[in-house]
């Protein structure tokens, strides 16, 4: 019986040997968005944000008769994040969803915006979509977004 405690404790000692860090550590995979350039990127992150509020927006709307939600706070959503700011305004009875970076400098692309037909084009076309974004110059440009 005096052998059981020393057994058990080589036991642990082997057993924690053999979880030395000499196994390969696991590689950081890379985003769809890792891979865009800087101005692409910038609209990818803010288009798709603004693709999952308007499918929140078109959820409120489905369960409130057809009322589009006239503000963010009905749909549970915070319009200040810690990196976007987040705008919903309905334009002829449909909400239109605007994201912007609350940090602008050093982007590409300063703000983005999308309505209900950003939902439509993402499941005709295997998951991408367009967005209108600003540029810092104040132009608008149309920037097609990777499915989330």
């Amino acid at each position: 019986m005096n052998r059981s405690p020393k057994r058990a404790i080589l036991l642990v000692l082997a057993a924690v040997a053999g979880c030395s860090s000499s196994s390969p550590k696991p590689t950081r995979h890379t985003s769809v968005l890792d891979t865009l350039p800087p101005e692409r990127r910038d609209a990818a992150l803010l288009g798709r944000e603004v693709f999952r509020l308007v499918d929140k927006a078109a959820d409120y709307r489905g369960s409130h008769l057809g009322h589009p939600p006239t503000e963010l706070r009905l749909m549970g959503v915070e319009s200040l994040a810690p990196l976007v700011v987040r705008r919903i305004r309905v334009v002829n009875d449909s909400s239109v969803v605007t994201v912007a970076f609350r940090q602008p400098a050093g982007r590409r692309v300063t703000s983005c915006q999308g309505n209900a037909q950003v939902l439509e084009e993402a499941s005709l076309s295997g998951g991408t979509f367009t967005v209108l974004c600003t540029t810092p110059a104040g132009t608008d440009a149309k920037y097609e977004v990777p499915a989330p």
